[in-house]
């Protein structure tokens, strides 16, 4: 994403955001980070692995990858074919088990085997996007650079106003805009926990929760009932033992 400067909103989208970062604080105290880590490194490979993956199915897969591979100096030492098998639960686990051994790898060459706390070094890494990067820096290391769009917060963003765009990159400028730099961590997993509980994208309870009501567009929408489709008139047929046993009208000879 380039470097602009942020746009910039009006006192009434920022009260209005404001109201919106505290109802969230206030709805989910326990809003953190879903993806079991206790080193940086460790927070660096399941956020790489979380690509196209649900976090549910990354942190299987973890345990016994850490296991294996406790530093990234063991990971530089083996091979993307050794890393491979912890991650066939995984969607693109062969692709992942490069990615994984070639950042690692880089980890312990160039940044002597610690995780670089700067936007533009783990840009440099093989499988790290600025999403990924976000999640390291505001989570293992407390920096908060920009905020994370993954799908839930790009969804919420634009039902609740926050932002017109779809692009990831245009949507960070608009939420980094809208709330306070101490919060921008925070506030990504703030709003994964209400996409994931409320405001989901099929089947979501924004019609009936207090919270979408005042701020998600979703929430005035009629609630779709399912219909029960119309049976089909029956027709009498006669059982196929018995057709087979109908007699055909004789034809008299003359």
């Amino acid at each position: 994403m380039p470097r602009t400067s942020p746009p910039r909103k009006t006192p009434e989208q920022l009260r209005r955001a404001r109201s919106l970062l505290a109802a969230l604080k206030r709805r989910h105290p326990d809003a953190h980070c879903e993806l079991h880590w206790t080193q940086p490194h460790e927070l660096l490979v399941a956020t790489i692995l979380s690509a196209q993956s649900t976090d549910v199915g990354v942190n299987r897969a973890t345990p016994a990858l850490f296991a294996a591979f406790p530093t990234p100096a063991h990971y530089a030492a083996a091979s993307p074919d050794a890393i491979a098998p912890f991650l066939r639960t995984l969607n693109f686990w062969r692709n992942k088990a490069r990615a994984v051994h070639e950042s690692m790898r880089a980890v312990h060459e160039r940044f002597g085997g610690e995780v670089p706390r700067t936007m533009d070094a783990l840009l440099t890494l093989r499988g790290v996007a600025r999403k990924t990067a976000n999640v390291v820096l505001g989570n293992a290391f407390g920096m908060n650079e920009g905020v994370v769009v993954d799908t839930h917060v790009g969804r919420l963003a634009l039902r609740m106003g926050l932002s017109r765009h779809t692009d990831p990159g245009k949507v960070e400028q608009d939420l980094m805009a809208l709330f306070p730099r101490k919060d921008w961590c925070l506030l990504s997993h703030l709003l994964i926990f209400h996409g994931r509980r409320a405001c989901k994208a099929r089947g979501g309870a924004c019609a009936s929760d207090a919270l979408c009501q005042r701020f998600c567009s979703e929430s005035a929408k009629p609630v779709r009932k399912k219909t029960a489709k119309p049976k089909r008139p029956s027709t009498s047929r006669a059982p196929r033992h018995q057709a087979a046993t109908r007699q055909r009208p004789s034809r008299r000879s003359d």
